[in-house]
């Protein structure tokens, strides 16, 4: 990894792939919470993106 990317990571974060086999149950149970929510957010955003590109597909879209 390059200085900045380091500088980027949060202490804290969750990085797919990391090695999670030293936290305990109640570490990974708050882990997929987390990660529930990001996926939550995710999904929103998705919709609002698509609902802005229908609003603009109605509006340029030839009769």
């Amino acid at each position: 990894m390059f200085d900045d990317e380091l500088q980027r990571i949060k202490p804290g974060a969750i990085t797919p792939g990391e090695d999670i086999s030293h936290l305990a149950v109640a570490d990974l149970e708050e882990r997929i919470s987390v990660l529930k929510g990001e996926i939550t957010r995710a999904e929103a955003m998705i919709a609002h993106k698509q609902d802005k590109l229908a609003a603009a597909d109605a509006v340029f879209r030839k009769a």
